[in-house]
């Protein structure tokens, strides 16, 4: 543990206060801008002299896209590779040329926060290097680097245990050491460790390291390593933080063709998953790049969402709106508070100019069948631009000259785009314009197209704190800040506030934890992901008794359609709906077998007692009304 008389560096203080996300691959991406790999006669550490500002660029880049930790470009700069003369320059140049990087960028973007330089040491060459001693192969590096400030010196890509452990004595010999992170490239064959991460992690804790971790690995064995070293006594006391950094590879085969399913967005939910389960500092290995990093930073920046809230105390007099006033926000709130079965149909806005015609054809058609008894307007889904739901609510009732709605229109609402002062505007706005119904969520974080400029997201609160807000203070006649919402006799709002679930959830043990929080705040009824697993409702009986659940139910295009949706998050496809769609083979059939299978989905939601339906159709409006026809009749 610390050593409460000696103060933490700077490095190991804000670790030890919150995740930090490191860049990606130096090695794969100067391959991709130069187009040559690294050789003894051609070595990227050497660009440090003779191609700086390459070097440069590739760690503005990074910064650019979000990184907090730079790696110097000198992992292969020691005595195994470059004469003996040059190691010093070309360590010290790789701390300059990095440092230089983080002045140019906190300049041009005006950033304070705290950015840190790790002095990258790779592992020796093979057997050849063997009798030469961890002394002689890395001195003069780790002196290069120590001496030009690095903030911490990170041991990455090793394979051996014993040449991690005798380079750690010698980092112990130093007179003013940095903080030390260890990464082995560990893998998993049938199960099996090549190297034992409880010896690797209990062995790396006792020579003095800080952080310990994998790197260079496929994300299934980053996973892996993390359960297998969790309960190890190191990382129980805090003895050691973790570290993960993984490939972008895992290969597989997706039709006749070979792919990777670890693209930026894939490798943004995995930051957040590791950085829920513990791990302090999360970047890339080969092949992860800046549009890697964006998203992983994107992902990780709602993890401070909603930490500034501030539950101010209300008097006996602030008693947020009843049942009984909300009951008249719409059909839909007024049969969730009856007690009766409700639907609602989800509706994605326009992403440009044109759509809006058929659009409108649907909601007209909807509204007249009788069937559904609300209208749900995404915000930004998937973290897409599109058309502010708001906006498009107030296109429906212009267009389709509705002196009163005929569907309860209900607008989503993302913590991700405004900050606390529009959120509370925004739905001042809502409250004067007669949308009285919200269904709140976090969101998405955006993303990352080379045709749009770079987007970043706010997330001042997340989506429980802004159920409370809006239940407990607008919905009491209080603004966010605790003052009266206005001087006239009741100037409370009447909300109807719902919620999202995901009970097929990544970390479900989380989603349920944060479904408790969202109802405690005052969520009116809660609206699933889709669920195309009956099994995966069984926790959320536990709710029913507290607030209406409405069931997801999506609309399956074809085969092609079912693929897609199982790469969403929080998504699950069943292996028996794509043996079922695969079954035909023209897709016209398979989109008929689809709509088969959302009406039977739709019949369980109502025999099961669920209190209502939340239908999904984003592969067209088309089959909405057959399903609804068919599945509650």
């Amino acid at each position: 543990m610390d050593n409460p008389t000696v103060p933490m560096q700077p490095f190991l203080a804000v670790l030890h206060h919150r995740p930090l996300l490191a860049d990606g691959a130096l090695g794969s991406y100067l391959f991709a801008l130069t187009g040559r790999v690294s050789e003894q006669n051609h070595l990227y550490e050497a660009f440090n002299l003779t191609r700086p500002a390459l070097v440069r660029q590739l760690h503005r880049e990074y910064l650019q896209a979000g990184a907090q930790c730079l790696t110097s470009n000198s992992f292969a700069a020691n005595a195994t590779y470059p004469p003996a003369a040059s190691i010093a320059e070309l360590n010290a140049a790789a701390v300059r040329l990095a440092r230089e990087a983080i002045d140019q960028y906190c300049q041009q973007a005006q950033c304070s926060d705290p950015l840190f330089v790790l002095g990258s040491l790779g592992p020796p060459l093979p057997a050849a290097q063997a009798p030469r001693t961890a002394s002689d192969l890395y001195r003069a590096q780790v002196e290069a680097l120590v001496d030009s400030g690095v903030d911490a010196l990170l041991l990455e890509t090793f394979t051996c245990l014993d040449q991690v452990a005798a380079l750690l004595e010698l980092l112990q010999d130093l007179d003013n050491p940095a903080p030390v992170i260890v990464q082995m490239a560990l893998h998993q064959r049938d199960d099996t460790w090549e190297q034992p991460p409880q010896t690797y992690v209990q062995t790396a804790a006792s020579l003095g390291a800080d952080v310990v971790g994998i790197n260079c690995c496929a994300l299934a064995e980053a996973r892996a390593f993390l359960v297998a070293v969790q309960g190890c006594a190191s990382v129980r006391d805090g003895q050691v933080q973790l570290a993960v950094m993984p490939n972008g590879g895992e290969f597989r085969r997706v039709g006749h063709r070979y792919l990777t399913g670890v693209n930026p967005e894939c490798m943004g939910r995995f930051a957040r998953e590791m950085a829920h389960k513990g791990v302090r500092l999360i970047g890339g290995c080969c092949e992860v790049h800046p549009p890697h990093i964006h998203e992983m930073h994107n992902y990780l920046h709602g993890l401070a969402a909603g930490e500034r809230i501030v539950q101010l105390a209300r008097t006996p007099d602030q008693q947020p709106t009843d049942a009984t006033t909300k009951r008249r926000n719409g059909p839909f709130s007024r049969k969730l508070i009856d007690g009766q079965f409700a639907v609602s149909v989800e509706l994605l806005p326009p992403r440009g100019t044109g759509g809006l015609k058929a659009r409108l054809a649907f909601v007209a058609e909807l509204a007249a069948s009788g069937l559904a008894d609300a209208l749900d307007i995404t915000d930004g889904s998937r973290g897409i631009p599109l058309m502010p739901p708001g906006d498009f609510i107030h296109l429906i009732r212009r267009r389709l000259h509705w002196e009163r709605d005929l569907l309860e229109l209900i607008p989503h609402c993302t913590c991700r785009d405004l900050n606390v002062m529009g959120l509370q505007s925004q739905l001042i706005g809502y409250w004067a314009n007669r949308i009285h119904n919200v269904l709140f969520i976090t969101g998405d974080p955006p993303k990352m197209a080379p045709t749009y400029p770079r987007s970043t997201a706010v997330f001042d609160l997340d989506s429980t704190a802004l159920i409370r807000y809006a239940h407990a203070f607008l919905n009491a006649g209080l603004d966010f800040g605790g003052q009266p919402l206005g001087s006239h006799r009741n100037p409370r709002t009447h909300f109807t506030i719902g919620t999202g679930c995901e009970p097929e959830a990544l970390d479900r043990q989380r989603e349920w934890e944060r479904l408790a929080h969202k109802i405690d705040a005052g969520a009116d009824y809660v609206m699933t992901q889709p669920t195309f697993d009956r099994k995966a409702l069984a926790p959320l009986t536990t709710y029913r008794a507290q607030v209406p659940i409405i069931v997801g139910v999506m609309v399956l295009r074809g085969l092609e359609h079912a693929r897609r949706i199982a790469e969403v998050p929080g998504v699950v496809v069943p292996e028996a709906i794509f043996a079922e769609l695969s079954a035909y083979a023209d897709p016209a059939d398979q989109a008929k077998a689809g709509v088969e299978l959302a009406a039977e989905q739709v019949r369980q939601v109502r025999t099961e007692g669920w209190s209502g339906l939340y239908l999904m159709s984003p592969a067209g409006h088309q089959p909405v009304l057959e399903v609804l026809k068919r599945g509650l009749d």
